[in-house]
């Protein structure tokens, strides 16, 4: 019998061991804004996972609304302030500004466990992973919307559509070394070149791949689904959800998939596991979008089976 009663307690010290204990803490450092749908996405996955689990804090650096160097680096500080001040068990910190500023130059190698995400396709460049470093890259799912894509394009000819920042011109970088493709690409700053590059887009290529829209002086969300319903000529297409109202098709990354998996990693590493065990991951999930109106617009027939896949806008 006193055997039995040691093995009981022996099997309750273990699973009271692999348990996050009340207190355990884990800080979100996000590089951009809430209400900037991405990192919105990341933090509902996080909270999705880790809801009592471990007391969450939020912290923004806001570097989509400000994007100069002064400011970043300021903002890095600030977010550091915050991990000295907080103590937290692990930090989970979202897109690339976060690695950049706060993570590379002050974390790297040291002691607190860091679980990165949404870092745009190679997170070599700031020196990831380390010992105390893991995470979930983020990867445009570009080979299956392509595929959605020409179905309903007459060539092959692909342009590219963005915001005229550092991560806009990294993405067309990537899409055009990972994929070997060739794209006319075209940068805006604000919402009227925006436009100007969207209507030359349409003549000049088979099909339009739009990445993000976020950061474009006076944009007009309203004004912009009027203005694709009218210019749309070629199928055009985005691997970003808050981008699909405004193209044909999508084939989206999820947020919520990046903040999942790094709470979850960021339990294990409270349990015990380390960073390096854990290593490095990229995102797979996608959800695909058809847009009605643009489809009618262009003259289009979509396939039942992908209206029964497919989130579906009116």
């Amino acid at each position: 019998m006193k055997a039995m009663y040691f093995w009981l307690a022996m099997i309750a010290l273990v699973i009271c061991g692999s348990m996050a204990k009340a207190g355990d803490k884990v800080l979100f450092i996000d590089s951009y804004h809430e209400g900037y749908p991405w990192s919105d996405g990341i933090a509902k996955g996080i909270k999705n996972v880790l809801g009592d689990k471990a007391e969450l804090k939020i912290h923004h650096m806001d570097t989509k609304n400000n994007t100069g160097e002064d400011f970043m680096k300021k903002a890095a500080e600030k977010a550091k302030a915050v991990i000295d001040e907080w103590k937290p068990n692990v930090v989970i910190a979202a897109d690339d500004n976060a690695s950049k500023y706060l993570i590379k130059p002050f974390y790297a190698d040291k002691d607190l466990p860091i679980v990165f995400c949404g870092l745009n396709w190679d997170c070599s460049v700031y020196g990831f992973p380390t010992k105390n470093i893991c995470g979930m890259e983020e990867v445009s799912l570009v080979k299956p919307l392509l595929a959605q894509m020409k179905q309903f394009a007459k060539g092959e000819k692909i342009g590219f559509l963005t915001v005229d920042n550092t991560t806009g011109h990294k993405e067309a970088e990537n899409y055009k070394k990972k994929f070997n493709l060739a794209l006319t690409e075209k940068y805006a700053k604000s919402f009227d070149e925006w436009k100007k590059a969207f209507k030359e887009l349409q003549t000049e290529t088979d099909m339009v791949i739009l990445e993000n829209v976020v950061g474009i002086k006076d944009w007009d969300e309203k004004a912009a689904k009027e203005f694709v319903l009218n210019e749309t000529k070629v199928p055009t297409g985005c691997v970003l959800d808050f981008v699909a109202p405004y193209v044909l098709v999508g084939y989206t990354k999820l947020a919520e998939e990046q903040g999942e998996w790094a709470a979850a990693a960021a339990l294990k590493i409270i349990k015990g596991e380390t960073p390096k065990e854990i290593g490095v991951v990229q995102n797979k999930r996608g959800q695909l979008y058809i847009n009605l109106g643009i489809a009618k617009k262009l003259g289009v027939e979509i396939p039942m089976e992908l209206i029964e896949q497919a989130k579906i806008i009116k």
